[in-house]
């Protein structure tokens, strides 16, 4: 079971706990009363009886026919009872479940315990949990997975969307005035036929986008009043600029993915500054560079450098989100991922999101064409990435485990006379911490080896040119000889399938093929077997 996280990493520990029976025997009338009460509880399943979880429908395969025949609008959660997601979801699922319901929305949600209803999750194609799917009209066959967020607004949304038209029809001048003035940001669609391809692409649009208002005008007094002559989708902002055009090309038609692309990028604002509101939004804009602003806004003389910043934004839209992060406020919380102090403002730094390369620019000018160079320079790769180093300890090379930095791997690494079996972590890692004795262990066996050389590095104070890690731990062997050699391990984390690993030459040996065991006549692994925890914390 892969372990999950974010940019900002979210840290999860998958359980699953086993109550077993109590010591000591049971009196037979126990033993009746039990059997009393598993009967009782096939009964009710096998009934196809709706019952309610706070507000949330619990749904088996002899009920759910039941359950779609009854309700316009089903989103049916699929969960495993042991998973950490599904765990953390179930709150905000209830929530959503409450709120629909009171409101008397057509929308209701269910759930399906996918671990035991297998006929099910085998007829849906459930592989991983929680998985969302939409059941509208009593349709069976074709369910619409859910795109939404995971949170209680973000299913309120959604199913609002699904459950109302995805766009207002807007009539008149004084109807689509109204409209463009009641929300910061709106978009409206202006369509000269509304039952055409263009048309439906666009409420298609509509109906993903559910953090966004959307209508729909198809009067030619609206074209006329708005200068547009042929099929259109505006934007509507109260910032930057006000309306921005996207015209519907003729031969193609409108493209969903596209225009979602495109309503995406130009809803933020130019410049964007780094708060706990706007974060979600910065990181989900799918921009392929940040350039970040690092001041203190208590500094006049540095809140000035801001008019620079914007001055060069312009002409990077959709290629460079630009964003103003205050040191003393929740930018903070980021410092350390740069390797920066509050002291460092005001600095620049680009960070390439695809994989967290980061560039520094020169502090002596902040003028917007030093930024455009700049920009430009990372863009056609002539600037090389800043690399954060920790300095190494004075014992680095001394300890059976060899501590490395940023400054120090190339020579040890690639060291021609050794092989070099390295540990990437994060400090706060529950995986690393967990093989951390494993490691030292392995070490202490190694220690008096010339030819081998277990080491480790904290990922999250160094950085390499040529190497991007993506999970912790990561485990990487550097076989000796020529050539810049990277083998990346991937078995089980003990001891002895290390030990069996380095003493093989960075391979592991064939296992020898599965026995046949009372129980077992396929020969094959045991299912429900102990799996080996190749857990790992991502990025």
């Amino acid at each position: 079971m892969r372990g999950c996280g974010s940019r900002l990493v979210w840290l999860l520990v998958l359980s699953l706990a086993w109550l077993g029976p109590a010591l000591g025997g049971e009196d037979k009338d126990g033993e009746v009363i039990e059997e009393q009460e598993k009967e009782k509880k096939e009964d009710e399943v096998l009934s196809d009886e709706i019952k309610e979880e706070d507000n949330v429908l619990v749904l088996h395969e002899h009920n759910f026919a039941r359950a779609l025949s009854e309700h316009q609008l089903l989103l049916v959660e699929f969960y495993a009872p042991w998973c950490g997601h599904c765990q953390r979801l179930a709150p905000s699922f209830a929530q959503a479940a409450a709120e629909l319901r009171n409101e008397s929305s057509p929308a209701r949600l269910g759930k399906v315990d996918a671990t035991a209803q297998t006929a099910l999750a085998t007829e849906f194609g459930i592989t991983s949990y929680p998985t969302l799917k939409l059941f509208r009209d009593g349709n069976r066959t074709h369910p619409l997975a859910y795109t939404g967020r995971m949170d209680s607004q973000g299913i309120v949304r959604w199913m609002r969307r699904r459950a109302g038209p995805s766009a207002t029809l807007l009539q008149d001048p004084d109807t689509i005035a109204a409209f463009i003035d009641s929300q910061d940001l709106v978009v409206v669609g202006f369509f000269k036929d509304l039952s055409g391809e263009a048309a439906r692409a666009f409420l298609e649009v509509a109906a993903e986008m559910v953090d966004v208002t959307f209508g729909v005008a198809e009067a030619a007094e609206l074209f006329q009043a708005y200068g547009l002559s042929a099929d259109t989708v505006c934007l509507f902002k109260k910032f930057d600029e006000r309306q921005t055009n996207f015209p519907v090309d003729p031969a193609r038609g409108l493209d969903t993915a596209e225009l979602t692309r495109l309503l995406r990028v130009h809803s933020l604002q130019l410049v964007m500054e780094f708060t706990n509101e706007t974060s979600n939004q910065i990181f989900s804009a799918k921009i392929p560079h940040h350039m970040l602003l690092f001041l203190n806004k208590s500094s006049p003389e540095q809140l000035s450098l801001r008019d620079g910043f914007r001055a060069a934004a312009g002409g990077f839209r959709g290629e460079v989100l630009f964003v103003v992060v205050d040191v003393t406020g929740h930018g903070a919380d980021v410092l350390s991922f740069f390797g920066m102090t509050a002291a460092d403002a005001p600095t620049l730094r680009l960070v390439k999101m695809e994989n967290n390369r980061k560039y520094q620019m020169e502090q002596d000018n902040f003028s917007d064409s030093a930024i455009r160079t700049f920009i430009q320079g990372v863009l056609d790769g002539k600037v090389k990435p800043h690399l954060l180093s920790a300095e190494p300890p004075e014992d680095w090379d001394t300890r059976p485990v060899k501590v490395l930095v940023g400054k120090t791997f190339e020579q040890v690494a690639f060291d021609e006379t050794k092989n070099v079996f390295v540990k990437f972590y994060a400090p706060w890692c529950p995986h690393c911490q967990a093989m951390a004795a494993a490691w030292e262990e392995l070490a202490e066996r190694y220690k008096d080896r010339e030819d081998i050389v277990i080491a480790e590095m904290d990922s999250t104070a160094n950085e390499l040119e040529n190497i991007t890690i993506h999970g912790y731990p990561t485990l990487h062997y550097f076989p000796a000889g020529p050539g810049r050699k990277m083998v990346e391990f991937k078995s089980s984390r003990d001891v002895e399938t290390f030990s069996k690993f380095l003493e093989n030459g960075g391979t592991l040996p064939e296992e020898p093929p599965v026995t046949k065991t009372p129980g077992n006549s396929t020969g094959k692994e045991d299912p429900s077997a102990p799996q080996t925890d190749e857990s790992r914390d991502e990025l």
